[in-house]
């Protein structure tokens, strides 16, 4: 649910900016102010085209939008009937809306998962290993992508490119695989070469440092991709008026570069903000181990154990409903705090 209405937003942006290519409400007020040149009245004249050409010219794009919509009315938005779940009775022999409410006016899931130890320590793991996400690998894609762009030789920067990239296509299950391998205490490949027996995985602390070391080595170069990309968007004539100005490269990146990406930034702070309560399965529970259960189980581990091997269908859709709201007040907050200090936004 939480990943449905996080792409609302976004799917409408879709289907506004595909159904009315010429006139996006940012672009029309642009337009408006504008004076009249050989573009804009090609733009009027589009928009006073007939509605039986206009189809046949662009229709293809409606198509296009067939599966899409398809796709998001199945599997985003007709499960969320199943949300009433979280207020009914368990039963999954019959349709959640035939069911009776739950107790205490149907707050009873709820109020048990509150009252439940294990769920109060899974929702204390998953925001403390998001916030170290966030606070260590947040930043990472940033400078990496930073070193990129000041390599000087195009072929290296390509190959780095591609090493850099590759660990986001292996599995969490392969890493855990390979992790097992290489830092185990006694027989680990980094113990043996450094002739020591350093429980990486084996006690809380290090388990937690290892979990957000391999996120981020699965992860940065992958997310590279997005601060490449803004960094293309920068004007060069702004390089050399710093460059005249007799700025070192430090200078020209505080001065020139990370201004030029802020609203990259902020934008992607804004959505990792939104998942803060948010928890992967395959991470924590691959990685995990019996000597790490207090630091490793997350809310998707609960839900899993609760509801899935548990069958406590109802107990389970009351937590992932919790989940998704406070992701979802997250995401709305910390938008607008955003758009208070004069960025863009999200939306």
């Amino acid at each position: 649910m939480y990943l449905s209405l996080r792409i609302v937003p976004h799917s409408l942006l879709f289907v506004w900016t595909t159904m009315f290519p010429e006139y996006p409400p940012e672009r029309k007020m642009n337009l408006d102010r504008a004076e009249k040149g050989p573009a804009n009245k090609a733009l009027s004249a589009r928009s006073r085209m007939p509605w039986n050409i206009y189809m046949r010219r662009y229709g293809t794009l409606y198509l296009l939008l067939i599966l899409p919509i398809v796709f998001f009315v199945l599997f985003r938005y007709t499960p969320m009937a199943y949300i009433l779940l979280a207020f009914k009775k368990n039963n999954i022999l019959k349709a959640p809306w035939l069911v009776d409410w739950a107790k205490n006016s149907g707050f009873e899931w709820f109020l048990k998962a509150f009252k439940d130890k294990t769920f109060i320590a899974a929702l204390k793991n998953t925001v403390f290993l998001n916030l170290l996400d966030l606070i260590i690998g947040m930043p990472m894609p940033i400078i990496m992508a930073l070193f990129l762009n000041e390599l000087a030789y195009p072929k290296f920067k390509r190959v780095a490119q591609t090493i850099l990239y590759l660990p986001h296509f292996l599995s969490w299950v392969i890493i855990s695989s390979i992790t097992l391998r290489l830092f185990a205490t006694n027989d680990g490949l980094i113990n043996k070469l450094l002739g020591t027996s350093i429980p990486f995985v084996g006690t809380e602390g290090n388990w937690r440092a290892t979990y957000i070391f391999l996120g981020i080595w699965k992860e940065c170069g992958w997310n590279t991709i997005i601060y490449l990309a803004a960094l293309t968007g920068i004007n060069p004539e702004l390089y050399e008026a710093a460059e005249v100005d007799g700025a070192t490269r430090l200078q020209k990146i505080w001065h020139v570069t990370l201004p030029g990406i802020r609203s990259t930034i902020i934008i992607l702070l804004i959505m990792n903000l939104g998942h803060i309560l948010g928890s992967e399965f395959d991470r924590p529970f691959t990685l995990s181990n019996p000597l790490v259960v207090g630091a490793s189980k997350t809310i998707s581990i609960f839900v899993y154990e609760r509801g899935i091997k548990g069958t406590q269908f109802s107990l389970s859709t009351a937590v992932g409903l919790f989940q998704s709201v406070v992701c979802v007040i997250f995401l709305l907050a910390s938008n607008a705090l955003a758009k208070r200090f004069g960025e863009r936004g999200v939306w």
